[in-house]
């Protein structure tokens, strides 16, 4: 895997040998990223389920100012750490190993003022899994968690990867804006038009991983 484009255009990434994640292909990568590379400059971006970075890190690529990566795998996790720092932007970035489901998406640390509300956030759930964004399960309380105002800007933008001919159910505040369509895939872009009340945090700090900056 590489990054297409930007500040590392064609740097060398690791990826996961195994199947649990999948890396975008690059012609998804670039149709994707030529649409959002305007919403990214200087922007504070989220990647979850991030495995070892690909997306997020060509997101900084292309101008983004920091990056949160949620990633429970260990050992696309360890891939995810040396990619960041190959490139160098462990100051930008905060490697965050907790399970995605529960997490608050609130990282705590040093500077992490920096890093939240997010931009942008890149989900990329397990394919088995996409079809589980529908009320009352995990996965749609999470989706609807990254809605909540210290969580994510007014007007955030989030990027969902799922197979094609799956059917999803977002939360309302999500606003379809765009998708593309290749490769077996749907990579549909949303903006945010409303928020989660404060109320429906599904998790306690207590039960989350510590990041790492």
């Amino acid at each position: 895997m590489r990054i297409i484009s930007g500040r590392f255009r064609r740097r060398k990434l690791l990826s996961n040998p195994g199947d649990v994640t999948r890396p975008i292909l690059d012609r998804v990568k670039e149709s994707v990223f030529q649409r959002l590379e305007a919403d990214l400059e200087g922007k504070r971006v989220a990647d979850v389920f991030a495995g070892t970075g690909t997306i997020g890190l060509e997101a900084m690529s292309r101008g983004a100012a920091t990056c949160v990566f949620v990633e429970q795998d260990k050992v696309a996790s360890s891939l995810l750490k040396q990619n960041i720092e190959t490139l160098e932007v462990q100051g930008d970035t905060i490697c965050w190993w907790t399970d995605a489901l529960l997490c608050s998406y609130r990282p705590k640390g040093p500077d992490v003022a920096r890093f939240t509300p997010f931009d942008v956030i890149f989900f990329d759930p397990p394919y088995k899994m996409a079809a589980d964004i529908r009320p009352d399960t995990k996965l749609y309380r999470a989706v609807k968690r990254l809605t909540r105002p210290e969580v994510s800007v007014a007007d955030a933008l989030f990027v969902l990867r799922i197979p094609e001919r799956t059917e999803v159910t977002m939360p309302p505040q999500w606003t379809v804006l765009w998708e593309v369509e290749m490769a077996n895939m749907i990579v549909r872009v949303h903006r945010k038009t409303g928020e989660a009340e404060a109320s429906e945090e599904a998790v306690t700090e207590e039960t989350e991983s510590p990041p790492e900056v």
